[in-house]
């Protein structure tokens, strides 16, 4: 681990007087917590923020967790008592089929607008004649479930086939073994790799809960396969629109605890001077920067075209300071599909983002490196992405593309449509971001945005509020730490499973 890691380590707890806490020293007979950590950015939310440190100073924690490396295994074992690998665990090819007809099902039935984008980007990928053949037929047959009892009667068919055709005992014994009286997944989308765990403790009659990984999940990311007695949220919208969809969930069991996530940008500890910011990235302290996120390169084709265009019209307002162009390239891409427009924009600024390749690993030097891009910007472009929400948090004029890059067909693909989806709608509508619908619209909002960086103000803030009420306070962690530590100790006296939950494994 690097110097730079260790003092910066020191510094990803949950703040206030949580230090002053001393860790249990006898916590056998009490409450266990078995914590799922199937993806990196689990790690970030629930590692870095703290979170994890706090609920093993009240009950025993036991974590599950991807191993991206030797550096991230010291951290998961400094905040748990004991630490065990998540494996990925195929499944019979029946489970996965009823899983795909469920989720298929599911996505018709909803018909969200990112549902509707799903069901046609999967036709689109049905470019042979077998494959529109084999995608035809699952389609007719998912037809019959699109409604909510045939939902129901899919949803008991798959965690009955499940149980009975499972591929391995390994989670069984474990938990049989550290008899925890919770087990909480930390990313519920990402349940490919969890579920075999998360379905090992239900056949237990083990309580679970979930974190409802993103704003969008509801809506865009599919069903939720395995039933959870409780889950965690991001805010209200959240939790009625979960109650909504999954009318068998009773508002007892969801939480609205803020996601740890945004607590990075509220600690003070993590906040640089511009001057420091600017070494770090290479820019000029005394230009303004214009900070532009990139998305994913299948959802985003063209993206490196728009930044081209953004770096050719900064160039032209020199009367504005000539600002510079900061770029944040999507963590995930791997494509290098920036790399012509950094040969030919050299004065654009690409700083490497600190994620570990494995398992697409945030770094712990990522979030103050995140923070300060969004505090020294003077203005934020991306194509609807969550960075318009961070950005409205430091009250930051936001740009949205709403037009499609030279060579991407509106009818392969249109970047308006991104707008309409359910969670990004009400976005636009509140007035915080403009979305612009050509480069020459972009061009002159981005003036605005620079000369003006007040006008939306009121807009941003109310946005903000109503999105998170009083959770952007830097003590979400500590809030899903709490909820946590409770629903632990509540243990089996107060489950609220539902009836397709309730097996026996013998």
């Amino acid at each position: 681990m690097t110097t730079e890691v260790r003092e910066l380590d020191l510094f990803f707890r949950l703040p206030g007087t949580l230090e002053a806490r001393t860790r249990k020293t006898a916590k056998e007979s009490g409450p266990h917590l078995v914590t799922i950590l199937p993806r990196g950015e689990a790690i970030r939310n629930f590692v870095y923020s703290g979170t994890l440190e706090e609920v093993s100073r009240e009950v025993e924690l036991s974590v599950l967790s991807i191993l991206p490396g030797a550096e991230f295994e010291d951290l998961l074992r400094r905040c748990s008592d004991s630490t065990y690998p998540l494996r990925e665990i195929g499944e019979r090819r029946l489970v996965n089929g009823l899983r795909e007809l469920l989720d298929m099902a599911h996505g018709r039935w909803l018909w969200s607008e990112a549902a509707q984008e799903r069901w046609r980007l999967r036709d689109a990928e049905a470019i042979t004649q077998r494959r529109r053949g084999r995608r035809l037929v699952k389609k007719l047959a998912c037809y019959p479930f699109v409604h909510r009892a045939g939902l129901r009667f899919l949803s008991r068919c798959e965690r009955a086939a499940s149980r009975q055709f499972r591929t391995t005992e390994s989670y069984l014994r474990l938990f049989r073994d550290l008899k925890p009286s919770l087990v909480f997944n930390g990313s519920h989308v990402h349940s490919g790799l969890a579920i075999q765990a998360v379905q090992a403790a239900q056949w237990l009659n083990i309580p679970t809960a979930a974190f409802v990984f993103s704003w969008d999940n509801l809506t865009s990311q599919g069903r939720i396969m395995a039933p959870y007695d409780y889950y965690l949220v991001w805010n209200e919208a959240l939790r009625n629109q979960l109650l909504q969809i999954y009318d068998r969930i009773r508002p007892e069991q969801v939480f609205v605890t803020g996601t740890p996530q945004f607590d990075f940008h509220f600690r003070p500890e993590l906040q640089w001077s511009r001057e420091e910011f600017c070494r770090r990235v290479g820019a000029d302290p005394t230009r303004p920067i214009v900070l532009y996120s990139t998305g994913m390169a299948n959802h985003m084709p063209g993206e490196p075209e728009i930044v081209d265009s953004i770096a050719g019209l900064l160039r032209k307002m020199t009367d504005l300071g000539s600002p510079q162009l900061l770029v944040r390239i999507y963590p995930k891409d791997q494509t290098n599909r920036f790399d012509e427009v950094k040969r030919s924009n050299p004065d654009v600024l690409f700083p490497a983002i600190p994620w570990e390749p494995a398992w697409q690993t945030p770094r712990l030097e990522d979030a103050p490196l995140l923070t300060n891009m969004l505090r020294h910007a003077a203005a934020g472009i991306n194509v609807a992405s969550t960075m318009s929400l961070e950005l409205c948090m430091f009250d930051k004029p936001v740009l949205n593309v709403g037009y499609n890059p030279p060579g991407v067909e509106v009818d392969k693909l249109d970047y308006g449509r991104y707008y309409k989806f359910d969670h990004y709608r009400k976005v636009v509508e509140s007035g915080a971001v403009t979305v612009a619908r050509s480069e020459a619209e972009l061009g002159a909002m981005l003036r605005q945005a620079l000369i003006q960086p007040e006008f939306q103000r009121a807009d941003r803030r109310a946005l903000i509020k109503t999105m998170f009420g009083d959770t952007l306070d830097g003590y979400s962690g500590l809030r899903v730490a709490d909820r946590l530590i409770k629903l632990a100790q509540m243990g089996t006296s107060l489950r609220t499973r539902s009836p397709e939950m309730e097996f026996e494994v013998s």
